[in-house]
């Protein structure tokens, strides 16, 4: 069976009260509900992991890659700086969308460039809290169909 990892970063924990302006009013245990029912409907089984710090991160995503198909992951404020969880990312055989909540191309300008984004398989920026789901949605496409021998047949 398929499985799925949500990684949420630093301060996503807060979501739901956090500057609902630019967040929304969803909390994190919403979004990992509207994922996981997504995901189930599709018969795959759902995982879901927050912290506030690096190293916690980095061992979420490296446990990942003897029972996950797929990683969504926000890195919040990390995306920006973490060479370390970009070397993570990069360090397994597992592919991740990168998900944010807010456009951060329209936000401070440190926020523009992304350390994550050239290891990903894809990224999703600004669609509110859909992108989570869009994300999910995403690996569910992509992984469809398998072939005789076990392989991935791509439907993209």
């Amino acid at each position: 069976m398929k499985r799925l990892l949500l990684v949420n970063g630093p301060n996503l924990n807060l979501l739901g009260t956090r500057e609902p302006g630019v967040y929304g009013q969803k909390t994190l245990a919403d979004i990992e509900h509207e994922v996981e029912t997504t995901l189930k409907e599709n018969g795959w089984e759902f995982d879901a992991f927050q912290s506030n710090h690096e190293g916690d991160l980095i061992d979420a995503i490296h446990e990942s890659r003897h029972e996950s198909t797929g990683i969504i992951f926000n890195p919040g404020a990390y995306t920006h700086t973490s060479i370390a969880l970009r070397d993570a990312i990069a360090s397994i055989d597992v592919p991740v969308i990168e998900v944010h909540i807010s456009n951060v191309h329209k936000r401070e300008s440190f926020r523009h460039t992304s350390l994550i984004s050239p290891v990903t398989w894809g990224q999703i920026v600004g669609m509110g809290t859909i992108g989570y789901t869009l994300a999910a949605q995403a690996f569910i496409d992509h992984f469809r169909e398998e072939n005789e021998d076990g392989e991935i047949n791509e439907t993209t």
